[in-house]
């Protein structure tokens, strides 16, 4: 496969699950905004420094509320990691990669392009904010759906899906950061009750509200909330679990090499490193030093990927 090829499927999924956890983000900052009667713009702040987009942000924007900020994520065209933008950039590598896409593939991308252009075309009012950033993790799903459904499992598919995994991988670990570092309001509320609403709000917000009640039996504590989305293998957000598609895909598309490229091995290494922790011991190292090493290694990985492949060829 052509290097431009390989790189435009990669793209074109991490575009779509940059979406879908953009709009993951902002939930998860607006649910927590209503636990707290105060310091909002403190709040909003947090959800610009996660998303990793805060110098673009100041230079546009002198107040972070919530107006600004749902503006700035969903629709600033300005803003190249919007969903507005990112929308188009999966749009634009659908149609440079559509003779390796089944037309059910192709349709979903192009009728999420159509929907969620005329959803965002206009401002939207906080009152219907839930439910446009349901639209837009719902039209996720929809072509992940049909990528599930009618792709071969081959190279192609390796690379769809790695681009999925490693932008999810990333998104997961800013998420639980919005909460733990940036939105906790002081060492001494660690524990309290208003500690636990907000760690159940980041399980809504990754969907795993349902699922971790069954695996934890209604354990709601930042210690086990925090261990099941970072190290349960059977949770589809985690980090262990992300990290380990990753290297099951990087695996199928290094079956004939002679020796493995370096970003298997570098993802192999991260994986390993997800697997022989425990919660506690990550909770003594610093919730947010650990999350912040993950997002560069699982960064890393993704341009080694990128080298590797010969995405620019």
């Amino acid at each position: 496969m052509l290097g431009k090829t390989a790189g435009g499927l990669y793209w074109m999924f991490r575009s779509l699950e940059r979406a879908e956890n953009t709009a993951r983000l902002v939930e998860a900052g607006f649910r927590i905004a209503l636990t707290r009667s105060t310091s909002a713009e403190a709040e909003w702040k947090s959800v610009i420094v996660t998303s990793a987009s805060q110098a673009a942000y100041t230079a546009k924007y002198s107040h972070y509320d919530s107006e600004s900020v749902v503006h700035f994520l969903l629709q600033d065209t300005d803003n190249p990691s919007s969903v507005l933008s990112v929308i188009k950039a999966a749009r634009d590598n659908a149609r440079l990669v559509r003779t390796g896409l089944t037309s059910e593939v192709w349709t979903s991308v192009n009728e999420t392009w159509m929907v969620l252009t005329e959803l965002l075309k206009s401002p939207i009012p906080q009152t219907e904010l839930p439910a446009a950033l349901a639209v837009i993790r719902a039209q996720s799903a929809v072509v992940r759906g049909a990528l599930h459904g009618t792709m071969l499992r081959n190279d192609i598919y390796d690379f769809c899906r790695l681009g999925t995994f490693v932008e999810r991988m990333d998104s997961t670990a800013r998420i639980i950061d919005v909460k733990y570092y940036s939105l906790l309001p002081a060492p001494s509320f660690v524990g309290s009750r208003l500690d636990n609403v907000q760690w159940e709000t980041i399980l809504r917000s990754v969907s795993a509200h349902r699922s971790f009640r069954w695996a934890a039996e209604g354990d709601f504590t930042a210690p086990a909330i925090a261990n099941f989305l970072i190290l349960d293998g059977r949770m589809p957000r985690s980090l262990r679990f992300c990290a380990g598609k990753i290297v099951d895909n990087l695996g199928y598309l290094g079956l004939e090499d002679d020796t493995p490229k370096p970003s298997l091995q570098m993802a192999e290494r991260l994986c390993a490193r997800l697997k022989d922790r425990d919660i506690a011991s990550i909770f003594e190292e610093g919730l947010h030093e650990f999350l912040l090493s993950v997002i560069n290694e699982n960064a890393r990985i993704g341009q080694q990927i990128e080298q590797d492949y010969r995405f620019n060829n």
